[in-house]
C-alpha cells in the first residue's frame, strides 16, 4: 500500500469555538489568528492505493459546494475544488477512486463529495464509481439530526448517497468492501458514530483529535456534542495509539499531517511530525 495526504479546500474558523472552554491565553500558544480571531484549518484526506486492490480515499474535506454567502461565513477562501486539484497533481481523477470512507458527514469532512457550486444548478456526486462507507450509527444521526448540529449536515448529500445505490453502512470492526486491511473503531464524544479507520500503522483521528493542539487531554471543541465523554474517549484512544506504535493522521492541523504520540510527565504530545504534503511512503 502507498499513502498520500490529499489537501482539500481550507477554511478559517473562530479559534475560540475550536478550543471550547479553553481561554485564549492558553490556545494562543499553539495557533495564530487573523483580525477576526479566525484560525487556519486544513480539510485534508488520505489516499491509499493498493488497498485490497483499490484506490481508497479517507475523507473529502469541505470542498467547494457552498454558495458564496455561506462560503464567506465559513471562511472557505479558495475558488477551485482543491481536493480534485490535489488528486490530479498526483495523476488521479475522481473516476479513479474506488471507495470513499467518511469518518462522519459534517460538511467540513464530506462536502468534497459534491461538485463545485454553480448558480441554478443542483450539486452532483464527484466520485461516480466509488462505494461510500459510513458508520451506520452516524448515518442515523445525520438523517435525524439534533437541533444543535443540524446545520453541520448537507441534506442533499444524504439524498444523493441513497440514490447512488453505493452507500455502505458500517457497524463492525471491518467491512467486506475493504476486508481486514482496514479496521474500524468508533467514538461518540464529537458526534454519535464517529468512525476511525486504522490502515497499517496509521490511525485516522478525525474530529476526536483534529490536530496536534487537541492531543492535550483537556482540550475539546465547542462543536463537540459530549465534551466530557470525548475527553475520556481521547485518553483511551491515545493510550492505544502509543501501545501499538501507531501514527495519528490529522484532518485539520494546518501544518502537521501525521505524528506519533508520546506520554511524558503525564502529558501527551505529538512527536516525529510529518509536514510535507503529498508525501508518499509505505507502511511498516
Amino acid at each position: 500500500m502507498k499513502f498520500y495526504s490529499i489537501e482539500g479546500n481550507r477554511q478559517k474558523l473562530d479559534a475560540g469555538a475550536m478550543f471550547g472552554n479553553a481561554p485564549k491565553a492558553l490556545w494562543s500558544r499553539w495557533v495564530d489568528v487573523d483580525y477576526q480571531n479566525r484560525m487556519e484549518l486544513a480539510c485534508r484526506g488520505l489516499l491509499v492505493t493498493g488497498l485490497n486492490g483499490k484506490n481508497v480515499l479517507f475523507e473529502t474535506g469541505i470542498g467547494n459546494f457552498f454558495e458564496p454567502k455561506l462560503k464567506q461565513r465559513f471562511g472557505v477562501y479558495q475558488d477551485s475544488h482543491v481536493l480534485l486539484d490535489s488528486l490530479q497533481q498526483l495523476g488521479f481523477a475522481a473516476e479513479d477512486i474506488d471507495v470513499v470512507v467518511l469518518s462522519h458527514l459534517h460538511f467540513d469532512h464530506a462536502g468534497g463529495m459534491l461538485t463545485s457550486w454553480q448558480e441554478n444548478q443542483q450539486p452532483k456526486l464527484v466520485f461516480k464509481n466509488a462505494e461510500y462507507l459510513i458508520s451506520s450509527d452516524h448515518w442515523d444521526r445525520a438523517i435525524n439530526p439534533h437541533p444543535r448540529d443540524r446545520a453541520s449536515f448537507i441534506p442533499v448529500l444524504h439524498e444523493l448517497l441513497e440514490q447512488s445505490g453505493r452507500l455502505r453502512l458500517v457497524s463492525g470492526h471491518f467491512h467486506e468492501t475493504l476486508g481486514p486491511d482496514v479496521l474500524f473503531s468508533y467514538t461518540e464524544g464529537h458526534t454519535p458514530g464517529l468512525m476511525h479507520a486504522q490502515i497499517g500503522d496509521m490511525m485516522f483521528a478525525s474530529d476526536l483529535i483534529p490536530g496536534t493542539a487537541w492531543v492535550h487531554i483537556p482540550i475539546s471543541m465547542g462543536y463537540d456534542r459530549y465534551p466530557e465523554k470525548l475527553i475520556d474517549e481521547k485518553t483511551t484512544f491515545l493510550q492505544s495509539v502509543i501501545e501499538n506504535n501507531q501514527r495519528l493522521f490529522f484532518t485539520h492541523d494546518p501544518e502537521v499531517i501525521a505524528a506519533h504520540i508520546q506520554l511524558k510527565d503525564g502529558k501527551y504530545t505529538a512527536i516525529n511530525p510529518i509536514k510535507k504534503l503529498n508525501e508518499e511512503y509505505k507502511t511498516c
